[in-house]
């Protein structure tokens, strides 16, 4: 893409178009990891004679994160530039409008939270645990579920 100059000759600014790609950040963090690991996968394995569990774990954490690299590679080249994409963009450029719809003060997600803790405690410790942390997981969810269902804010 070429250079749009404005403003007289003595004090011309430029004014560039978008000139990256949709989601570029994100694809080349990505990929950028994956290439990372790579060397390190291959690093740990002479440094480890081999090892299966450590080199096939770093082996896989490279293809995961070059998957999702390649995953939005391909969604770049389906999408417009996003406002966030051009590096000249105002905040008056991000179309306004909604973007979710949040519980205000809710507890639930801090509760879910506490849930999975104990869950993934539970996988190491004992079972009684795991246990604990799904019966809290049951009323936490049942719990976030239902949260507009009543009280202040039901509808």
């Amino acid at each position: 893409m070429t250079d749009t100059h404005t403003g007289d000759a003595a004090g011309s600014t430029v004014n560039r178009p978008n000139t990256r790609r949709p989601m570029g950040v994100e694809m080349w963090s990505f990929i950028a990891l994956a290439v990372f690991f790579l060397p390190v996968s291959v690093i740990y394995g002479l440094w480890s004679d081999w090892e299966p569990v450590g080199t096939t774990a770093l082996a896989l954490l490279m293809g995961m994160w070059g998957m999702v690299g390649f995953f939005l590679v391909l969604q770049g080249r389906k999408i417009d530039a996003r406002p966030e994409d051009n590096p000249s963009a105002t905040i008056e450029d991000n179309p306004a409008g909604d973007y979710g719809h949040f519980a205000p003060y809710s507890w639930w997600p801090f509760v879910l939270g506490i849930a999975v803790s104990l869950v993934f405690l539970g996988l190491a410790a004992g079972w009684w645990v795991f246990g604990l942390g799904v019966a809290v997981a049951v009323v936490g969810l049942i719990g976030h579920v239902f949260e507009f269902s009543r009280g202040p804010h039901a509808h």
